[in-house]
């Protein structure tokens, strides 16, 4: 009998460890609703850029606005061909985001990796200045900085000749040479790398290694999370780059994805055909995300560990 009982009684305490507690159902809840507020618009705009503009109006009061129901085509994606070069858009906004990402990665990491590893005098005082650039919104430095774009010199290729000209305005280099260096990624490598052992360092050094040869063989290898942080940061805005674009592009075909929001505010406005394209330029992001999610996270979760 009492080989048959001792399991039996065992049952229920096992049963009341293995219930969930309120507070695990109150954060359960919470996540589901938190995840419901960002995942509907993006169901929404899907499901409005297959409906005509009319059904997207009325469906607007009840849940029919987050359902394909109705008449569903897709004529509003036919249409932004027609009306948008989309195609050269997606290309400059893929070339734009591509170098700056790329320029970024390489610039801000060897700040960091200056300031985190290598004995500089000031190098706390330069970091906090740094940082404290953050304070200055872009639209304060907009009107001066283009200023400045304009002003600068550029060798211009001609042929098989070289000409000094001035003036970034209207080029593809004015879209990413300004947005290279960012304070924001610096910090986050320089967080990232005061976490990595410097008896790294000093083991390297005592066998020749130079400071660039451990930051790319040594440092950067290790700091995938913070790379992968650092390149989805980098590539948001310059893909959703708008008023910096309107104000020094003036052709066509430099124009980013964003700017190709206007042409459908010309003449009528197409709300359906707006949600087609924002659907198209909006995948790229969640691609990119879905991609770098595991990384983006836990770099992030180390850095507020280490600040």
């Amino acid at each position: 009998m009492a080989t048959t009982t001792a399991p039996a009684r065992r049952r229920p305490a096992q049963a009341l460890r293995r219930a969930p507690k309120p507070r695990h159902i109150v954060g359960t809840v919470a996540k589901i609703v938190l995840a419901l507020v960002f995942v509907l618009p993006i169901v929404f705009m899907f499901v409005s850029s297959l409906k005509p503009d009319a059904q997207i109006f009325s469906d607007l009061g009840s849940i029919n606005a987050f359902l394909p129901t109705g008449h569903i085509s897709f004529a509003n994606y036919a249409g932004v061909f027609d009306r948008v070069p989309i195609v050269t858009f997606l290309m400059n906004s893929v070339g734009i985001s591509a170098a700056t990402v790329i320029l970024g990665l390489l610039v801000n990491s060897l700040a960091a990796f200056a300031l985190s590893r290598m004995r500089l005098r000031g190098k706390k005082i330069i970091l906090t200045a740094i940082i404290a650039t953050l304070i200055v919104p872009f639209e304060t430095l907009a009107l001066p900085l283009v200023w400045w774009v304009n002003q600068l010199p550029w060798l211009q290729v001609n042929g098989f000749s070289l000409a000094l000209t001035h003036g970034w305005l209207d080029t593809y280099r004015v879209q990413i040479i300004p947005f290279i260096a960012n304070a924001f990624s610096v910090y986050l490598f320089h967080q990232y790398f005061d976490s990595i052992p410097k008896e790294l360092d000093e083991a390297a050094r005592m066998d020749g290694a130079g400071w660039f040869q451990i930051y790319r063989t040594i440092i950067m290898p290790l700091s995938g999370p913070a790379i992968a942080t650092v390149a989805i940061l980098t590539f948001l805005p310059a893909w959703n780059s708008y008023l910096w674009p309107i104000m020094v592009v003036q052709s066509e075909n430099l124009r980013p994805v964003m700017v190709g929001v206007e042409y459908f505010y010309q003449l009528n406005v197409a709300w359906g055909q707006i949600m087609a394209y924002t659907t198209l330029i909006t995948l790229p992001i969640l691609v990119l995300f879905i991609a770098f999610q595991r990384s983006f996270v836990n770099s992030i979760a180390s850095t507020g560990v280490k600040g």
